[in-house]
């Protein structure tokens, strides 16, 4: 076989294992229990494209991996303390029941595109802190 030939089918290999670990990661983190599908973007860009990802409850905060990443360790995190929920609104998105969730976590503002179901659980687990903490649910 010709050295191209071989630089090709080494190419293929490598994308296939990347591809593959990437979507082992993937898998790994939204079959966790306290899970879920929550896209993420900074407040006021409208303009500004979705990030993909999953959440997940931690011990006291939330841990947000983006879905096209190979890196194990959570891209955002934020502690249950300073998470605030600023405003919540229905999105108008066919066969899907969805909330534009706009948060401020220590001085900065970001908003979550969440299912209903993801924005009770989350609105639940802000108001379960301990005692204390008010007005962190709208």
């Amino acid at each position: 076989m010709p050295l191209p030939a071989w630089i090709a089918i080494g190419l293929l290999l490598v994308v296939l294992v990347v591809v593959g670990l990437g979507a082992l990661r993937l898998r790994a983190i939204a079959h966790r229990v306290g899970s879920f599908e929550c896209s993420a973007r900074p407040t006021g860009a409208e303009q500004a494209s979705w990030s993909l990802g999953i959440a997940h409850y931690g011990v006291g905060r939330i841990d947000w991996w983006r879905c096209w990443s190979l890196s194990l360790r959570p891209a955002r995190s934020w502690r249950r303390q300073d998470l605030v929920i600023v405003s919540r609104r229905p999105v108008e998105a066919p066969e899907r029941d969805l909330f534009l969730v706009e948060c401020s976590y220590e001085g900065t503002r970001f908003e979550l595109l969440m299912s209903s179901g993801a924005y009770a659980g989350l609105a639940s687990w802000l108001e379960a802190a301990p005692p204390g903490r008010r007005g962190v649910v709208v």
